[in-house]
């Protein structure tokens, strides 16, 4: 594939402006089986992302693959739901080309929702986590998004990541949590590459490593929102819990994952909501 240039960006941002023309402030991405927290926008404007230059499609189940832009909880917001992961096949700028026409368009914070295998043997299907940090395998081992010549007019070469989840958001989420009577982690996500889910030993070492939680999203995306200044908070719906030994019997499925997202929808919600309404506080 091509390298994105700025011309790019602001090419699929200008679309997007012809039909909302609002200054945007807050972005939230939906993970899988979560798509309904965006049906009470007002004023909604949908745009499928075929639509869009360059926007990468999504193929996965439970993946709509639209932008939804309205009005939130006060706040001028756009829902992304759906997201395209690195092992459909696009390239690491690509998945995340979404992120940087958000920032043109104005956005100060981004809240990266998943689903997430639990390794942290204390979290149960259906729990929630705020990620405190994360461990990015996949930017680790070369596949960094921001491989390649530097866009200065986005962010620094070399961005420091000791705070890319943002304490103060970390700090309104748990507030909110515990306001609302909503059981909640906070933890490190592990992001991996996928499709396969991981195999015991796989689990044992992020375990070992650090690792309360493992999904095959998010760290691209909060790389290169961080890269550009915009505040993350990002969320993960504990969707299964690791196996991590094959005499255990079970195994992983993206049934289960969707699932477990219709459980996890209404106090997910119900966090994104209070957040959205603490963040002017």
């Amino acid at each position: 594939m091509a390298r994105l240039m700025r011309d790019d960006y602001e090419r699929a941002a200008d679309i997007i402006r012809t039909q909302y023309g609002a200054q945007l402030r807050v972005g939230i991405i939906l993970g899988s089986g979560v798509n309904a927290l965006a049906d009470d926008v007002s004023d909604a404007v949908t745009i499928p992302y075929e639509r869009i230059s360059n926007f990468p499609r999504t193929t996965v189940e439970g993946h709509v693959g639209r932008l939804v832009l309205g009005t939130f909880e006060g706040h001028s917001v756009v829902f992304m739901q759906g997201r395209t992961h690195y092992y459909e096949g696009a390239s690491m700028q690509h998945i995340t080309f979404p992120i940087r026409v958000l920032r043109i368009l104005g956005i100060e914070a981004l809240i990266v929702t998943n689903a997430a295998g639990g390794i942290n043997q204390s979290f149960h299907v259906g729990d929630l986590m705020v990620i405190v940090d994360h461990i990015g395998l996949v930017n680790m081992t070369g596949l960094n998004p921001l491989r390649g010549l530097n866009d200065a007019t986005f962010g620094p070469r070399f961005p420091d990541m000791t705070r890319a989840y943002d304490p103060a958001l970390v700090a309104l989420a748990c507030r909110v949590a515990h306001d609302n009577g909503i059981p909640i982690h906070q933890g490190v996500y592990a992001g991996v590459a996928g499709p396969s889910f991981e195999t015991p030993a796989e689990l044992r070492f992020l375990r070992a490593i650090g690792a309360d939680a493992v999904g095959m999203s998010t760290v691209p995306e909060v790389t290169v929102a961080h890269h550009a200044g915009i505040r993350v908070l990002g969320i993960s719906g504990i969707s299964n819990v690791a196996i991590l030994d094959a005499r255990e019997g079970g195994e992983a499925s993206h049934r289960e994952v969707l699932e477990a997202g219709y459980q996890i929808s209404p106090r997910l919600m119900k966090l994104i909501r209070g957040v959205l309404r603490g963040l002017d506080a």
